[in-house]
């Protein structure tokens, strides 16, 4: 056999097995900060005298210049990855090398022995206090029963938890305000600044449709954020909102920040005038960086529990490129960092016929995440039973069909006593449908969020007659109720919204099952079916119900893409749909 070629000496990396010759293309991992001309310090680690010489000067550096600086240590692992690994298998000869040095520690002591700074029992006295302090805490650790998350916070949220690391209280108030707020915000949103500020034609007949709703007392979607965010700014809530298009909006609702047509970068943002002595409104467009801002934006509400903070994806299916932050950060945040965090992720989603790549939020990635058992049924007997879900639940997945109900759960997400991370599916159809609207006493003093909402048509008036409940979430209400409209069948079909999927509304469905004792039950969905919420509704259903009866599913096929790009296939689709759900024959066959 031939010998095999012999390794040449590389330099030391960062990473696990591979070669950095293999690995990148330069030979420092410090060298990306090339593109930004920040100074780059190269030191050895194994001079701790030295690396502290270089800290304070980049330190100086950054102070004084206010730009970036970067330190890059030379160093290496001892022991391989995670130091339990056996390096020597992919790289023999440098980490011969390695073992052949003396720790950092011992090399740093002999220096300082033979300087005379310190002596040798010295050194070791000070190695064994060291070595006692881990022992007797690891020790303790042993002794420890309780888990009090307060100790563990980096920020200690003053107000927010007890000793034992419990909110101070259990219950949240009412989400509702009073007219005159309600109407004053309104009217902000709905006005042109003053003076020779010039706004585009097209926002002027925007803002003059806001101002009708308010004196019709509705709200459409952009209306009810902007009251829900221009109440907490009273309250001395901090807002931040980031993502791609935020100022305006994607779909050029929102008009946050207004810009004059006729002078360069001269802005207005009217929400910063709403009230004498407010909190600060900070609402900014970002770059297609998800991954890098969704993280900025979580520390930001780690670190503020009393500001609310929102991120919006340009379309939902965007936040796949921050899904590293959700999956390791936000979905396990309590359970996996002891970290309560309040950050909200704004997710257009409907199926429009807009094309698989501006369609799915993927509502299934987040419901599989979520923490509840689908085969239990809770106590709902026990007191605040929608509070205790919620301190018990990892996060709260929404999907509002109405903008009052938006308007609530964003309310609701600071008025809480603790802080979890809210996912809002939101609408984009919805954004201007005429019949997606909420009048004000749907959000005055006493009014809540509301986790299902129930048939209030003919089907409710005499439910012993209705032969199918339907249950749906979103958008495709709306679709549903023009169908039956169409069909005639309002007394026949019932049709319940369910608002809040997690943590699952268990005690509010069981009472519209009940309700309709003579009814099949079917879920009725825009996704297809290994998508979206039927397998996470189903299970939840059938334990609500005791398996008592089947629960059918209306929607779309299995398929690999969110939706297709054809608008007629959507169109077909959607009348199948829309078919099997009003078929009262449909699920005999298969009884």
């Amino acid at each position: 056999m031939p010998k095999p070629p012999g390794q040449a000496a590389c330099p030391l990396q960062i990473g696990f097995t591979t070669d950095p010759r293999m690995a990148r293309s330069s030979p420092y991992p410090t060298d990306v900060a090339r593109v930004v001309n920040a100074p780059i310090f190269h030191v050895n680690a194994d001079d701790p005298e030295a690396v502290m010489y270089v800290c304070k000067v980049a330190a100086e550096w950054r102070s004084t210049f206010h730009k970036d600086v970067v330190v890059d240590l030379v160093c290496y692992r001892r022991n391989g990855h995670n130091e339990m690994d056996e390096p020597m298998f992919t790289q023999p000869l440098m980490y011969k090398q390695i073992r052949k040095q003396k720790p950092v520690l011992q090399k740093y002591a002999e220096v300082l022995v033979s300087q005379g700074v310190v002596n040798q029992p010295e050194y070791e006295e000070e190695i064994s206090k060291y070595d006692k302090i881990c022992e007797e805490a690891f020790t303790r650790s042993k002794d420890e029963k309780i888990l009090h998350i307060k100790h563990w916070l980096d920020s200690p949220w003053p107000g927010f938890f007890t000793l034992d690391g419990q909110p101070r209280s259990m219950t949240c108030p009412s989400t509702g305000l009073t007219e005159d707020i309600l109407t004053h915000i309104g009217n902000v949103a709905s006005s042109v600044p003053v003076g020779d500020f010039t706004i585009h034609g097209g926002l002027s007949r925007i803002l003059k449709t806001r101002g009708e709703l308010v004196k019709n007392r509705a709200v459409d979607w952009a209306l009810a954020e902007y009251m829900a965010f221009g109440s907490l700014l009273k309250e001395g809530i901090h807002i931040r909102l980031s993502g791609q298009d935020v100022e305006r909006g994607t779909f050029s609702h929102r008009h946050h920040v207004l810009h004059d047509q006729n002078v360069d970068k001269r802005t207005c943002i009217p929400m910063n005038h709403l009230w004498p002595n407010q909190a600060p409104y900070t609402v900014c467009n970002s770059s297609l960086s998800e991954y890098g801002v969704l993280g900025f934006e979580l520390g930001f509400a780690m670190a503020s529990p009393n500001a609310l903070v929102l991120w919006e994806a340009q379309f939902g299916d965007f936040h796949n490129t921050a899904q590293c932050i959700i999956d390791q950060f936000i979905c396990p945040g309590q359970a996996k960092w002891v970290r309560q965090n309040g950050i909200v992720l704004l997710l257009p989603h409907g199926m429009e016929g807009m094309g698989p790549e501006h369609s799915s939020a993927r509502p299934e990635r987040f419901l599989q995440m979520c923490n509840d058992d689908p085969d239990v049924l809770p106590d709902l007997k026990e007191a605040n039973f929608d509070i205790n879900q919620l301190y018990d639940c990892n996060w709260v997945v929404v999907n509002c069909s109405t903008p009052g109900n938006f308007f609530h759960v964003l309310r609701r997400q600071i008025l809480l006593p603790f802080r979890k991370p809210l996912i809002i599916f939101t609408p984009k159809s919805l954004l201007r449908h005429p019949e997606a609207r909420s009048s004000f006493d749907e959000m005055l003093p006493g009014t809540h969020f509301q986790r299902v909402i129930p048939e209030d048509g003919p089907a409710a008036q005499n439910p012993e007659n209705v032969k199918r409940l339907l249950f749906c979430t979103g958008k495709v209400y709306y679709d549903l109720t023009r169908e039956r409209k169409a069909r005639d069948m309002a007394e026949q079909v019932a049709i319940t919204r369910i608002e809040q999927l997690s943590p699952f509304p268990f005690d509010l469905l069981l009472q519209e099952v009940q309700r309709y004792p003579n009814a099949e039950l079917a879920w009725c969905q825009e996704e297809h079916k290994n998508q979206g919420y039927y397998d996470y509704v189903k299970p939840r259903l059938r334990t609500t119900i005791n398996r008592a009866k089947p629960v059918w599913y209306a929607g779309r096929d299995p398929a690999a893409a969110p939706a297709t790009g054809n608008k007629k296939t959507h169109l077909t689709e959607l009348q199948r749909l829309l078919d099997t759900a009003f078929d009262l024959d449909t699920f005999k066959k298969f009884s």
